[in-house]
């Protein structure tokens, strides 16, 4: 099966908007509609409670003609249109939709962060991991947060393999980003972020893209939108992941990033993977 991630930073952007920004996103879609990926997931949605809006669920049907679309939005007491998740997956397709509370801290569960699917013999999540903000004001918060989702990964995995994909927020090692020094206490890769992420893995689960690629340098999934040269100069990030169970990572047929041209911010990320046959 075929599936791509990826942080939009705004679907109401990407389906209505007229800026040169926004060409660029829809350019990225025609890519991934391009792949025909099985399942879409998509975070950073900032759309509000109600979901996309009828304008948004015709280019929608327009642009993926034949998949059914899921939604989650931060609702309150969380920031209206802020954070938020989606799912495009072939109509083909009948997972069973849920859209889990992981006991975050306030009001984190209500960020629309998490969409799972289960199907018969596997779980696709999506993850928008909070991010710990400005002078790491949301760091202590940010660190229950990853208890809680290893938790809740962890029982997911007791009953099923795991697929897992989304923005982290956070680089793992210094081989996923441009510079590591600069950046050792900025959000996104402080030693605790990291140790959370180290610990993610530990409690049974592959990075894809390192199990596949253990040594590549320079492969990053963002670049900072308010730096001009970012993109040129590839002085990125890789804080997208597809993570799958540690039984699925002989399954991997490749995991890589689509290619976002000249935009800024994330790239999508790809997954091909053999999923093994129920029991």
């Amino acid at each position: 099966m075929r599936f791509i991630s990826w942080n939009i930073d705004s679907i109401n952007a990407a389906l209505t908007g007229t800026s040169a920004r926004a060409e660029e996103t829809r350019a990225v879609l025609e890519k991934i509609k391009a792949a025909a990926p099985d399942v879409i997931a998509i975070q950073e949605t900032k759309l509000s409670k109600s979901g996309p809006t009828k304008k948004h669920q015709v280019v929608l049907a327009e642009l993926f003609a034949g998949y059914t679309v899921v939604w989650r939005s931060s609702v309150e007491p969380a920031r209206k249109g802020y954070a938020g998740t989606m799912y495009l997956y072939k109509e083909s397709l009948t997972p069973k939709v849920t859209y889990p509370t992981i006991g975050a801290p306030e009001p984190m569960d209500e960020e629309g962060r998490i969409i799972t699917l289960e199907f018969e013999n596997f779980y696709l999540t999506e993850v928008y991991t909070p991010n710990s903000g400005t002078g790491l004001k949301r760091l202590a918060e940010r660190q229950e947060w990853d208890d809680r989702y290893r938790e809740y990964l962890t029982e997911l995995d007791r009953q099923k393999p795991v697929i897992a994909s989304g923005d982290f927020n956070v680089a793992h090692e210094e081989i996923d980003l441009a510079h590591p020094a600069n950046n050792h206490h900025s959000a996104g890769f402080t030693d605790e972020e990291r140790e959370k992420f180290t610990a993610l893995l530990a409690a049974g689960f592959t990075d894809s893209f390192r199990y596949l690629h253990p040594d590549e340098t320079g492969a990053y999934s963002w670049w900072a939108q308010r730096a001009v040269t970012s993109k040129v100069n590839n002085s990125g990030w890789r804080i997208d992941y597809w993570l799958v169970s540690d039984r699925l990572a002989d399954q991997v047929i490749s995991s890589t990033m689509i290619d976002s041209g000249e935009r800024r911010d994330h790239a999508p990320i790809q997954l091909d993977i053999n999923i093994p046959a129920a029991d």
